[in-house]
């Protein structure tokens, strides 16, 4: 064929495509964090989205609201965001530079506000409507359509749609494991669930026993030890406890970077373990707090700055398990008794549930572990249904929902494909056959790794970055995004999708670190020679000499020669430098 050949074919290829690839009809449930990330991602991809809210405003349980009387979850007066803003903002959709690292939710509402409006979501969502019923339609196995009920005002509707977007979140329903307490139903004192926890007011000077011990029982106690006479902390497992500043003063999730991701996955991991242990008992040692981790348990965190304080001084009181109650009083694992309890409060989270879909897939949906990518079940003919928001990370969920919702509209479109659903049934039976056999674990409960899922979901749109390739076309640029932190706009940087932005997001997110910080310009005084100065000047001569020394050394030559015992590890020479305190 000639030139003029291909030009034609090729032409032919391009104004066909909007045919192939026509605007898609999305229903998207609920108007939270991921809702929003949803409608974005569909209009981002030429969709129609039509959003479905049931309260009268989006954000989720980022909207404060002084009860809980309409039975939705929401954040509490006090909650603090645990994860910094470069971490956890929108890909193409930074902070202000003036918002503070770490949060109040009014900020982190105004944020979703600020992004809603910028890009026009609003327009999108149908407020004050209950989503009744999604189900397939007669001919899904050939349209993939979805009938949708819906209820606004007491006036019911039906509507089809090409593809449907779950995004209700995993906060649903309190869990509330009353029948794994003894002698709970013998208490007389109030009992309530996490949920309904709002403002401490009406708890002041009572003895208040916090069940759980997450994020929201380490918040919860230390807050209410403010006002109450004594607040216990009941915990099976126990946790680390980590700050929101890391040494020197940085938010902590800005050490989440590609290189020492790298590292974690080639060392062994026993000596990671090992090496966090020691870390985090330097910084603060939680056996003696109560905090350590119990035998056999897996590791797990909180953010916390204040709780090790509320401890220290006693207005927090660490206990174990509880073995059982009485009207009044609370009996522990280890024997002791705490008698005049007021207020038991479970932390005991929350379960997922989707009561709008018809068995068996309402019940598949609940099964993370089966859901391919943690995104689409496994028994659809057609991929036109998608959960998003449905994840645990040990990084932000708003990047996840995003992420995902960017995935599942280009997979909604044709752009992207996922195995048939005889191939992921199939695997996800033996799954969990295999986890009945205890021949593997179930990991559905744990937090998979931000970077390597985020990296998993854009390489499948082809948005992930290539380092090596980066290092070779923009140094400086690669060099912050292989061991500066992993931002989100990373992400945008090639790709569908592409930000111009990105870039330049990458190089001055330092700059937003550290602008709300700057609130007081201490005018600079010269100082005299530090010995630091002295020690990167001399530091390599002095260390060269050292090792000459060291060679030389008998110590040294039976290290050489096999005298020392071959369990010794070579990298165990490492700690034999001096640490930072």
């Amino acid at each position: 064929m000639n030139s003029a050949g291909m030009e034609a074919v090729t032409a032919l290829e391009i104004h066909s495509k909007p045919e192939r690839t026509m605007a898609k009809k999305v229903a998207v449930i609920g108007a939270g964090v991921s809702g929003l990330s949803s409608i974005k991602c569909c209009l981002d991809e030429n969709l129609e989205p039509t959003c479905f809210e049931r309260t009268s405003d989006f954000g989720g349980l980022w909207k404060f609201a002084d009860t809980s009387e309409d039975g939705m979850t929401r954040v509490y007066r006090s909650l603090v965001t645990n994860v910094c803003k470069e971490m956890s903002c929108y890909s193409d959709f930074p902070f202000r530079e003036d918002y503070p690292n770490f949060m109040s939710h009014e900020k982190f509402w105004d944020y979703l506000r600020e992004f809603a409006e910028h890009f026009g979501l609003l327009r999108y969502i149908r407020f004050k409507t209950t989503v009744l019923s999604v189900t397939k339609r007669p001919d899904f196995s050939e349209t993939g359509q979805w009938d949708v009920v819906t209820e606004t005002e007491g006036k019911r509707d039906r509507a089809v749609f090409d593809a449907v977007m779950v995004c209700t979140g995993q906060f649903l329903s309190p869990h509330l494991p009353l029948e794994s307490f003894p002698g709970i139903h013998k208490f007389k004192g109030q009992i309530l669930h996490s949920q309904e926890y709002r403002i401490p007011d009406a708890f002041r000077g009572k003895r208040i026993l916090v069940v759980g011990l997450g994020n929201t029982g380490g918040d919860i106690a230390v807050e209410l030890s403010e006002i109450a006479a004594q607040v216990f902390l009941s915990t099976r497992t126990g946790t680390w406890v980590l700050s929101r500043s890391s040494p020197g003063g940085y938010p902590f999730n800005m050490i989440q970077t590609r290189w020492l991701n790298f590292l974690v996955r080639v060392l062994p991991s026993r000596f990671i373990n090992w090496t966090h242990e020691r870390k985090m008992n330097k910084i603060l040692n939680h056996e003696n707090y109560g905090l350590s981790i119990a035998k056999g348990k897996k590791p797990k965190f909180i953010v916390n700055d204040e709780l090790p304080t509320c401890i220290l001084c006693g207005k927090v009181t660490m206990k174990t398990s509880v073995k059982d109650f009485t009207e009044s009083s609370v009996i522990f694992e280890d024997g002791t008794t705490e008698a005049n309890i007021d207020v038991v409060i479970f932390t005991t989270g929350y379960e997922f549930s989707f009561p709008f879909f018809e068995e068996p897939l309402k019940s598949l949906c609940t099964k993370k572990i089966i859901l391919y990518k943690r995104v689409f079940p496994p028994n659809l003919e057609r991929a036109t249904l998608a959960i998003i928001g449905l994840i645990s990370l040990n990084g932000s969920i708003l990047v996840g929902t995003e992420f995902q919702a960017r995935w599942a509209t280009r997979v909604f479109k044709g752009l992207c494909s996922i195995p048939p659903s005889q191939k992921l049934m199939a695997e996800a039976t033996k799954t969990e056959q295999l986890i009945k056999r205890g021949v593997i674990k179930d990991t559905s409960q744990d937090k998979l790794d931000f970077i390597t899922y985020m990296d998993e979901l854009t390489q499948c749109i082809g948005a992930k970055p290539s380092i090596p390739l980066l290092f070779i076309k923009d140094p400086r640029l690669a060099w912050e995004v292989f061991f500066g932190p992993c931002t989100p706009y990373q992400y945008r940087l090639v790709g569908p999708g592409r930000w111009d932005g990105a870039r330049n997001a990458i190089l001055t997110q330092w700059d937003r670190t550290l602008k709300p910080l700057k609130t007081r310009i201490v005018p600079k005084s010269p100082e005299p020679t530090s010995l630091s100065h002295y020690l990167i000047a001399w530091g390599a001569p002095v260390l060269l000499v050292s090792l000459l020394l060291i060679y030389k050394s008998s110590h040294f030559l039976e290290l050489v020669q096999g005298k020392l015992p071959r369990r010794f590890p070579p990298y165990r020479l490492l700690w034999y430098m001096p640490q930072n305190s």
